[in-house]
């Protein structure tokens, strides 16, 4: 039984490793250093060479997997096919999705070793309210890109996981909660717990209401 338990746990760093290093090759692809990518999503250089080095165990996790990527342009299935591209990878990382979820998404395509993801495309949101104004008022239409990461002071459409969804200006976040401005008042801050939100989209333009 010991040595089952041993042979459990060196599978697991070792699935924590592949998909660490697979992040730190997305991360390349994009030309960024770790202290830039986590500024991405306000987090330390510190905190995502960790996630790197598979010392996290929340890398697992999908919603940590969307964080993470987000800030690289990429896909949680983007992560886990470059990490399974990866000969050394143990068969076990077959496991972590079903099927369908590491099967490759419409739009992505192997080229070697490296992975694009397609342009995710634009949606478009009308604000009922003037809760973000003089930023935006009611009538505006906020062109947003579903799942791209927001940088400070950019809008962004926050997806709940009760089905509510507010529309706000991207501050900062940790690995606990998100902060954001707009919450009837642009220098009102709203703290959102992370374990809330179910997607996270930046706002890429405004189009006034004609």
């Amino acid at each position: 039984m010991a040595g089952s338990g041993e042979t459990s746990e060196a599978r697991a760093l070792g699935e924590a490793r592949a998909l660490g290093e697979a992040l730190a090759a997305l991360r390349r692809d994009c030309g960024l250093s770790q202290a830039e990518a986590g500024a991405r999503i306000g987090m330390t250089g510190q905190g995502w060479g960790l996630y790197e080095a598979g010392k996290r165990p929340g890398l697992f996790r999908p919603d940590v997997q969307r964080r993470l990527t987000g800030a690289l342009d990429a896909t949680p299935e983007a992560l886990v096919l470059r990490s399974q591209d990866d000969p050394a990878t143990p068969e076990g990382l077959h496991r972590l999705n079903s099927p369908a979820e590491i099967a490759a998404p419409q739009g992505l395509s192997a080229r070697g070793r490296a992975f694009e993801g397609a342009p995710a495309q634009a949606r478009r949101l009308r604000l009922e309210t003037d809760e973000l104004a003089p930023w935006a008022s009611a009538g505006t239409v906020l062109e947003y890109v579903p799942g791209r990461w927001p940088r400070r002071g950019q809008g962004c459409v926050i997806q709940l996981e009760d089905g509510v969804r507010k529309v706000r200006l991207y501050d900062r976040a940790d690995d606990a909660e998100v902060v954001v401005l707009g919450a009837g008042a642009l220098d009102q801050s709203e703290r959102i717990a992370r374990s809330r939100i179910q997607s996270m989209s930046a706002v890429t333009s405004r189009l006034d209401d004609e």
